[in-house]
């Protein structure tokens, strides 16, 4: 038998490795090519053999599919067919549309690696044969409508670093085996309904760095074990229902930055090995049963920006050491029973933003010194036994947003200094103390000052009116004083309620009583009380002119009210009559239109009952159906009676709003038209606006997180591009119009606006609709008009206000000074970029920052103070994708 030479069988495999290789390439080539046909994704060529050049895809030197990464690609479809590409490593298919079951044939992807499902809308259970992928170090099924238990199976994957279930519905205990995953790095399941204990193996054999688990149902202790590799960096609790005590080996974790276990049931005392996590941060224990002294151990924690210790039992006196900490930016210990002085060793603390001493028994005198915290904020010392006079040295405070020093023992006047304080806005309240003298009239030039509470002191003399000046109140008590004279004819004190001025003796006018016959607290006469004979003489030979005015104005009157009379006649809420005369009306949604009863719509929306809010173009109200559908219904504001008018424009305008197709859009789901009003049909969002999210932590269950914050930036812009693809330009883009579905998904509003309120202008003028404070570029100024770039600017502030979390209009700038003024002024001032970004989450991990920082730029471009620098809605778009893959 002739031997067979070596050459020979290195020719032969040589073949058969190029026979494998064309037959792999083939099965990938027509796998791609229906992927493609069933997903549509944007720039893959069904002509092209060439699939590893599509977008997203990444070959091997095989030219077989190793890396798909397809996220923020508005995707849809069946995914099945993924399993076929069974060299696949790494599959990102994160933040789009798909729905229904997680395919179980990914189970048999047994190379991957590395798995993000992600910002989906997937349902059901976790597919157990994921078990199956003995490779896969990394797992995001986060943000989905997931439900059911989280598999045992799951216990089988040995190489698992990263587990993600969070903002799903699964339910059940977390399984015992992932504290047996000796690999793993990451565990975060928060936002769902998982109860039981935390596995009292957790983290005892891995290298577990983070654990977040809040907005849960789970009990018992935190376990020991979590400390135990000294590896853990986050540990985020809060929400649950856990008791027993904070363990003393959490100071084995030098590395620990996050503590956060508020609103929990947690009791016994801090333990002083708080102290040994020497990067701590931020720790948040508030809302539990903890006591104790407040230790001076975490005066170690040099980095420490917020402490948070409200509402438990903690007694003594604050730790004069937490004076040490020059990173200190929130001190929150308010709802304790904490006593002495207020601790002037704080003093030194130059970067608190905010200190709540409120509702403990803190007595003493407020320093003088006090606003030597130059960055101070918010001054929360009520409900204590604080004594003294209010130094006139507050007026220092020129950063305070809020000065909350009610019910206290305080005397003395107010300090005129107080009204120094431009930037107050939110509150004073001085309420409910033993403050005598006059009201200052320097108080006026409070002109953003929301509320203003002064009852229950023994304040003399009359309301200024130079109060007139404070345009932004809303909400205002004089009650319980010693106050006399007429109230000032101003809005916002003739809209409070008559309780806001009672209990002074001497007070009249509206919404009291009228005055009487006496002189008023300015000498003048009371025009009511005023005889016939004193008319007589002072009107004289103007008496025919004066019957003459009497009598055109009791005709006007007559008409007025015959007007009024027949208008109620027609228009009657009551449910047992009928609704006004509706001229037109439509359902854009096929599925609702058995949902919406049209003439309950118009009905609600003539209650005060169910107003949620009202702006300067329309009033927005919360419609629940008979069917119990629940609507956003919003009331437009007639400009010139333009619903008359202009209706057939209108009714075009709003048909073809409701065609516009894409998911980052609030478009009405259907219209009413009734005389001169018209009610645009929303879906109802309860998760509010973006602007709730960044600003208002009372609004909102949700926890600070990037890669939740950057889907949004991603959404925004996209939504954007896509009205400037079909030619319509946002008059009003900002936080306050960026409204959130159940998903967090942001949804832009106002989209109508611009069109409805005038649909005879060919143009959006800026003259019309001037658009949100803070967020209007400098162009318009002089332009007049409202164009693309110019939302690229407004974009570009709600880009800021997402890395920053700071308003866009804030005094704590500086004069004349706004958000985008005080980042572009960073480098100026000799700050980093890091020292502007919100430090909650820049500093939780390098690719957050690093994420973050790209934003930043992006942010930067769009609010370059030149138009024509600006970059188009697409390419922002382009560059925050570019960032999200970072």
């Amino acid at each position: 038998m002739a031997s067979v030479s070596y050459s020979s069988l290195l020719m032969v495999g040589f073949v058969l490795r190029c026979l494998i290789l064309v037959a792999s390439q083939q099965h990938d080539l027509s796998t791609m090519l229906a992927l493609q046909k069933e997903l549509l994704v944007p720039g893959w060529d069904p002509n092209s053999s060439d699939y590893c050049k599509w977008i997203g895809v990444h070959c091997n030197s095989n030219g077989s599919v190793e890396n798909l990464a397809l996220p923020h690609h508005e995707l849809r479809g069946n995914l099945s067919v993924i399993s076929l590409l069974n060299t696949l490593k790494w599959l990102d298919l994160s933040n789009n549309f798909f729905h229904g079951s997680i395919p179980s044939a990914f189970g048999n992807l047994s190379e991957l690696e590395f798995l993000d499902l992600s910002l989906n809308k997937f349902e059901g259970s976790i597919p157990v044969e994921l078990g199956s992928i003995q490779n896969l170090r990394s797992l995001n099924l986060s943000n989905n409508m997931l439900t059911g238990k989280i598999p045992d199976e799951l216990g089988d994957l040995e190489r698992l670093e990263e587990l993600l279930l969070s903002g799903n519905m699964l339910n059940g205990s977390i399984p015992h085996w992932v504290g047996n995953l000796t690999n793993l790095r990451v565990f975060s399941a928060y936002e769902n309904y998982l109860s039981g204990r935390i596995p009292e193996n957790l983290g005892l054999v891995s290298k577990l760095k983070v654990l977040n688990l809040h907005s849960n149902q789970l009990e018992g202790p935190i376990p020991e074990s979590v400390f135990a590799s000294g590896k853990l960096e986050i540990l985020v609790l809060t929400l649950n229902r856990l008791n027993g005590s904070l363990p003393e080996s959490l100071g084995n974790c030098p590395g620990l930055s996050n503590i956060r276990i508020g609103n929990n049931r947690l009791v016994g005392s801090i333990p002083i090995a708080i102290g040994n996590a020497s990067s701590l941060t931020y720790f948040e224990a508030n809302n539990n049963l903890l006591s104790g002294k407040i230790v001076p151990e975490f005066a170690k924690c040099s980095n420490l920006s917020l402490l948070n210790l409200a509402s438990n039992g903690f007694t003594g006196t604050v730790p004069t050491e937490l004076g040490e900490l020059v990173n200190l930016q929130e001190l929150i210990v308010s709802g304790n029973s904490l006593i002495g002085d207020i601790p002037r060793s704080l003093l030194r603390c130059k970067n608190l933003s905010k200190l709540d001493l409120s509702s403990n028994r803190f007595n003493g005198s407020i320093p003088k010194d006090l606003c030597n915290m130059s960055r101070l904020q918010y001054l929360l010392l009520g409900q204590n036994s604080i004594r003294g006079e209010i130094p006139n040295e507050i007026g220092n405070c020129v950063r305070l947003l809020m000065l909350q020093v009610g019910s206290n023992y305080l005397t003395g006047t107010i300090p005129p200094e107080i009204g120094k304080i431009k930037n107050l806005q939110i509150a004073l309240n001085l309420s409910f103390n033993h403050l005598h003298g006059p009201v200052p009239h320097e108080l006026g030039r409070l002109d953003k000052l929301v509320s203003l509470d002064l009852s229950n002191n023994q304040l003399s003399g009359s309301i200024p009116p130079e109060l007139k000046g404070m345009m932004s109140l809303i909400d205002v008590n004089f009650s319980n004083n010693l106050l006399l004279g007429q109230i000032p004819t101003f809005g916002p004190f003739q809209k409070s309620q008559t309780s806001s001025f009672l209990g002074n003796k001497g007070l009249c006018g509206d919404p009291l009583s009228s005055c009487g016959g006496s002189f008023g607290s300015n000498g003048g006469l009371n025009h009511h009380k005023v005889s016939y004979k004193i008319i007589l003489a002072v009107v004289g030979s103007g008496l025919t002119v004066f019957v003459a005015v009497t009598i055109v104005v009791l005709l006007f009157m007559m008409r007025e009210k015959q007007e009024m009379a027949a208008k109620a006649a027609s228009v009657v809420v009551d449910d047992n009559t009928s609704s006004p005369s509706i001229v037109a009306s439509s359902i854009f949604v096929e599925n609702l239109k058995q949902a919406v009863d049209i003439e309950s719509t118009v009905k609600a929306t003539m209650k005060d009952a169910n107003k949620i809010s009202s702006g300067t173009f329309s009033t927005v109200y919360r419609v629940v159906m008979p069917s119990g559908l629940i609507l956003s219904v919003k009331r437009l504001k007639s400009v010139d009676r333009t619903v008359l008018h202009h209706q057939s424009k209108m009714i075009r305008e709003l048909e073809r709003l409701g065609r516009l197709c894409h998911d980052n859009l609030l478009r009405p789901i259907g219209f009413v038209i009734y005389e001169d009003v018209a009610l645009l049909l929303h879906d109802h969002l309860p998760n509010g606006t973006l602007a709730q999210l960044l600003h208002d932590g009372t609004k909102t269950k949700f926890e600070p997180n990037w890669p939740r914050r950057l889907s949004i930036a991603i959404g925004i812009a996209e939504g954007i591009a896509f009205l400037h693809h079909v030619a319509i330009i946002h008059l009003d883009i900002s936080s306050g119009n960026i409204f959130l579905d159940a998903n967090l998904k942001p949804l832009i509003g106002e989209i109508e606006i611009s069109k409805l309120l005038d649909p005879s202008k060919g143009t959006a003028s800026i003259s019309a609709v001037a658009g949100s404070f803070g967020y209007i570029p400098p162009e318009y100024a002089y332009t007049m008009q409202v164009t693309a770039p110019g939302n690229v600017y407004s974009y570009g502030v709600v880009l800021l206000e997402i890395l920053t979390t700071r308003l866009p209009v804030d005094e704590a700038f500086g004069e004349g000074i706004d958000l985008v003024k005080w980042v572009h002024g960073a480098p100026a001032r000799g700050e980093t970029p890091e020292q502007i970004l919100d430090s909650r989450l820049s500093t939780v991990s390098f690719a957050w920052r690093k994420q973050m920082l790209g934003v930043l730029k992006v942010a930067l471009l769009c609010t370059d103070t030149t138009p024509a620098k600006r970059p188009k809605m697409k390419k922002v778009v382009e560059m925050l994708l570019e960032v999200n893959q970072e």
